[in-house]
């Protein structure tokens, strides 16, 4: 039986500013932004390459704002990667060696949302 996550919950206290962080700033894309119910509003968006997406929302279960952290982007070229989110104006961690000089998954870059919900970029290059 294969488990997949395919959703994580970014709790945030202003939907519209978060939306506006993850797509126009840090580059997913928006999946949908619904309001199923009274009450309720839906804001999905995933990275660019991901099958996994994240859900902002009113309505909902997310726990308190700023409260996820940790969670990891996965990329072949961090430079580019980081030089893309400075571009768009996320503020960015420099690049960190977190292990041995050479060893694969061991350069890292962070970076928060507006509410402190804290990411990790992870260099992993496939070949």
């Amino acid at each position: 039986m294969d488990l997949k996550l395919e959703v994580v919950p970014i709790p945030v206290t202003d939907i519209d500013a978060a939306k506006s962080f993850y797509v126009d700033q840090v580059g997913f894309h928006l999946d949908h932004d619904l309001d199923p119910a009274d009450g309720m509003r839906i804001v999905q968006m995933t990275p660019p390459g991901s099958a996994c997406s994240v859900v902002v929302g009113d309505g909902l279960p997310l726990g308190a704002p700023g409260s996820v952290k940790g969670v990891q982007l996965v990329v072949e070229d961090i430079d580019a990667a980081r030089a893309g989110l400075v571009e768009r104006g996320v503020p960015v961690s420099e690049v960190q060696q977190l292990g041995p000089e050479g060893s694969p998954g061991s350069r890292f870059c962070f970076f928060a949302d507006p509410d402190g919900n804290t990411w990790a970029v992870q260099e992993l290059k496939s070949s």
